[in-house]
């Protein structure tokens, strides 16, 4: 299989290898547009690809296997495309990549921005809120839209979180004969970036990627990890990009949603018994930018069977309950952490118990915040939490 990067500028953009490529091919897959693109002189049969691709595209492969095959992407293949799914079902050896430039590198061109300080986002099939962790004061993003309103919705969520003063541009059909360039509001070609400069209001606070978002950032009902503790538990997760979370009793699930704006390969799940925090969950991570935070009803133990094999487990609630900690320690991977908080004495002794077997760091934390008392101001000291971390053995 050859994969050929095209861009709007069509065959006449095409190097020498990608036109080689399509000529001598038997058979050409492609979107519509993209096979529209292709010269008269290309013999090969054009199919299009079907709706849904995913589960259409194995079958698609193995009927056309015996022949020379071209897949056609637009811009560089390895860039959000079809590239990467077909290196991942045939293999690095079974497939030949020829990139174009990028729909990024174009308007990064364009816009004289380097493409090594730019933050690049893409909304085509993702949620709209996948947007929220790049938007951070100064920052520039390049965002990948699917739609032909894609742009206002952008600016409409730039308005919601404070960020209304940000120049957006507008980029379409780059590379090609109508390619247009503007700060133009209203309907642009479906497949477009929108550039933005964010400039954060005064009256706004920033909500940056560091562990430790202010509680009022979270939609709660008082069973949420507090700021300071919260950054210590992440800081003792150790958050490595890719890596699996479990928030076993999330509550809010701010450690779990925190874990996940770290890096945006982070993953995590969050298993909560109770209907109206599990909304609450939901709820905080569309807003907080990580809607694909998974959230599990039920439980621990019995919530934890048949999931995702995690890295790293914290246990927020449910410490004292009988198999919970047994439980996530057996399902971690080896070199996997897990972090449990407790508050009451019984739950300390339940940790102090773990600690005394298993080793790992036995911490008591205790934080104290400044408060009016009369006309003065007083230190009034929180609930000191006790916490335990511990490295499951690779032998």
């Amino acid at each position: 299989m050859t994969v050929v990067g095209i861009g709007a500028d069509g065959w006449d953009g095409l190097p020498v290898a990608s036109r080689n490529a399509l000529l001598e091919a038997e058979v050409v897959f492609g979107s519509e547009r993209q096979l529209a693109l292709l010269d008269a002189s290309v013999a090969a049969q054009r199919v299009g690809w079907p709706t849904p691709l995913l589960p259409a595209l194995p079958g698609l492969l193995a009927a056309h296997s015996d022949r020379r095959a071209v897949a056609m992407a637009s811009g560089d293949p390895m860039f959000y495309g079809i590239g990467a799914t077909l290196v991942r079902l045939l293999g690095t050896a079974a497939v030949d990549v020829l990139p174009h430039p990028s729909s990024v590198s174009l308007a990064a061109a364009r816009l004289g921005w380097p493409t090594d300080d730019v933050d690049v986002v893409s909304l085509v099939g993702r949620p709209l809120a996948t947007l929220h962790p790049a938007l951070q004061p100064g920052r520039r993003v390049l965002v990948l839209v699917g739609s032909q309103t894609g742009a206002d919705e952008v600016r409409e969520l730039l308005d919601t979180r404070g960020f209304g003063g940000s120049a957006v541009t507008v980029l379409e059909r780059l590379g090609g004969p109508h390619e247009r360039i503007s700060q133009a509001t209203g309907p642009h070609d479906p497949l477009a970036i929108v550039a933005v400069t964010c400039v954060l209001g005064p009256d706004t606070a920033a909500l940056p990627r560091t562990p430790g978002l202010p509680e009022d950032a979270f939609d709660h009902d008082g069973q949420i990890t507090k700021r300071e503790i919260r950054a210590l538990v992440l800081a003792a997760l150790v958050p490595v990009p890719g890596q699996l979370l479990w928030d076993v009793g999330a509550g809010s699930g701010s450690v779990g949603i925190e874990w996940m704006r770290v890096h945006p390969a982070s993953r995590a799940i969050a298993i909560e018994p109770r209907e109206d925090r599990r909304k609450r969950i939901t709820a905080n991570a569309e807003e907080l930018g990580v809607p694909g935070l998974q959230v599990v009803a039920g439980s621990a133990p019995d919530a934890l069977v048949g999931l995702a094999q995690p890295d790293a487990v914290f246990v927020g609630g449910g410490v004292s309950v009988p198999g919970v900690i047994d439980s996530c320690i057996g399902a971690l991977a080896p070199g996997g952490r897990v972090v449990a908080n407790a508050v009451t004495v019984e739950t300390e002794g339940v940790l102090a118990s773990w600690h005394a077997r298993l080793g790992g760091e036995l911490t008591r934390i205790a934080v104290q915040r400044a408060e009016p008392v009369g006309g003065l101001t007083g230190w009034r000291p929180a609930m000191p939490v006790t916490q335990w971390s511990y490295r499951k053995g690779l032998s």
